[in-house]
């Protein structure tokens, strides 16, 4: 089953175009790297796969679980709740413990006074602790979540995705904040839902060497447009570096494997094509 298919889809901020008739489709149970450089359109991307908001015109269109939830500029909530979106800033209660804030996830499918006084069955509440077993923090689960360090508030944001039972995952920038070390805990606990829980996983990163590491598919985006879809392995140091310009150095270890770049014929429609930065 196709997961997320985005066709056509525009999105213009006054002058600026964000997004330029994107396409693309991700497949059930895929793992794939969003990558570019600030301003390429990547969150302007996630938040309209995940129903945040509407593309403009007629043609952009996207449907998740093969759903439309949004034509013709217009959003339909349907499947809203089948995609979980975690972001840079984590976005806990700090005041709250960590048990709550991830027990928060069953808001959508709870009794409103039930949510609204904090109420939870035993069963929630297990099913929220050992969502926290899952990405490896269950003794921080009373701690309040100011306590947490910046690795472990992510985690937990990710187990509240968990409890949510979300069947697509999206992360926009989750490591970007993180030193080397919470960074790979973050991705390891991203790749085993992927692997055990069979969730599609689309992942935004700025430090390359995650996608080489953790998808066997990367997108590329410069200026609203995709200028590359296929196998993370074949993104050379040359092309990330022309992606990314000067920043290139701090984004692009040096010692990340180099292969040379497919090439395919110029208007090639596979998702595996290579397109020009410059065209």
């Amino acid at each position: 089953m196709t997961a997320i298919s985005v066709s056509n889809l525009s999105k213009r901020y006054g002058k600026i175009r964000a997004l330029d008739d994107v396409s693309l489709e991700l497949e059930h149970g895929e793992m794939v790297a969003l990558i570019g450089a600030s301003g390429s359109g990547k969150s302007t991307l996630i938040r309209h796969i995940a129903g945040l908001e509407a593309g403009d015109g007629q043609a952009g269109k996207i449907s998740v679980l093969g759903e439309v939830t949004q034509s013709g500029g217009r959003l339909n909530r349907n499947r809203r709740g089948a995609v979980s979106v975690i972001f840079q800033q984590f976005n806990l209660v700090d005041r709250l413990s960590v048990l709550t804030n991830v027990l928060i996830g069953n808001l959508g499918r709870v009794p409103r006074w039930r949510g609204t006084i904090g109420y939870f069955h035993r069963c929630e509440r297990n099913k929220a602790q050992a969502a926290l077993t899952r990405v490896g923090i269950p003794q921080v689960a009373a701690q309040r979540s100011s306590t947490l360090s910046g690795g472990q508030q992510q985690r937990a944001a990710i187990a509240r995705t968990l409890v949510q039972e979300a069947r697509i995952l999206i992360a926009d920038e989750p490591i970007s904040a993180l030193d080397p070390s919470s960074a790979r805990r973050v991705m390891d606990v991203l790749a085993d839902i992927n692997t055990q829980d069979n969730i599609t996983v689309l992942v935004s990163l700025h430090q390359v060497e995650y996608a080489r590491r953790y998808c066997k598919r990367t997108i590329a985006m410069r200026d609203g447009r995709i200028v590359y879809d296929g196998p993370s392995t074949a993104l050379s140091n040359a092309f990330l570096a022309e992606l990314y310009g000067d920043a290139s150095e701090e984004l692009v270890l040096p010692d990340a494997p180099a292969e040379p770049m497919p090439v395919m014929p110029f208007g090639q429609t596979s998702r595996m094509a290579v397109h020009h930065l410059n065209a």
